[in-house]
């Protein structure tokens, strides 16, 4: 029940943004791809966010915390990732680079806003972190900048629309919550048992 209401009000954001609704925070920023707001700066975060996940997963396997907390992240960052690209399909909004009107949605699927599929990665990676570390080591809580750091530099460089930043930290933080109570994590349920292991235990004398 929860997820049909939830997937009915993402279909009417395009239609509340046309008229000039509840996201009338969409405009165009002043263009800028310098400092640390440049995009490889930004593609810098997205592929070690995914190379670090990945190796931790790997390395340490489900053998501590730790390791759990990784897979879990894994399963979160891949969820996340999923429901993004499958939002690009289905709203087909037009990117700040292409328009300077934000109403325009279901232009054809090379049109691919909304939401940020890179922000939704971010905070799926980091959310299950938050959740497993945060309430005993606080400065955790840090890795929220990770996210919030990639929503302003995606504004800022016209990649994304303020709205397609904000529901992509929503999907990326909501599949993190789900990865982080699950009994155990999804995706290393599905390989063989080796990888419960992790590389660094099957190297131990």
């Amino acid at each position: 029940m929860l997820r049909r209401i939830l997937f009915s009000l993402l279909l009417l954001i395009p239609f509340a943004a046309q008229a000039g609704g509840p996201f009338d925070i969409d405009h165009r920023v002043a263009y800028d791809d310098s400092g640390i707001w440049a995009r490889h700066d930004q593609l810098a975060l997205e592929y070690g966010t995914i190379a670090t996940v990945i190796g931790g997963s790997l390395i340490l396997g489900d053998q501590n915390k730790l390791g759990d907390t990784f897979w879990r992240s894994l399963d979160s960052m891949a969820l996340s990732a999923a429901v993004a690209q499958g939002g690009k399909w289905i709203f087909q909004r037009e990117r700040p680079s292409q328009t300077d009107s934000p109403g325009e949605w279901f232009k054809g699927t090379k049109y691919q806003s909304f939401p940020s599929g890179e922000v939704a990665s971010i905070a799926g990676a980091v959310t299950p972190f938050v959740i497993e570390y945060g309430h005993d080591h606080p400065a955790v809580y840090a890795l929220e900048l990770l996210p919030l750091y990639d929503s302003i530099a995606r504004v800022k460089v016209r990649g994304h629309w303020q709205s397609d930043v904000l529901v992509g930290c929503a999907i990326g933080t909501g599949a993190g919550i789900w990865a982080a109570h699950r009994q155990s994590p999804l995706i290393l349920g599905w390989l063989p048992h080796g990888f419960e292991v992790g590389l660094v235990h099957h190297f131990e004398p």
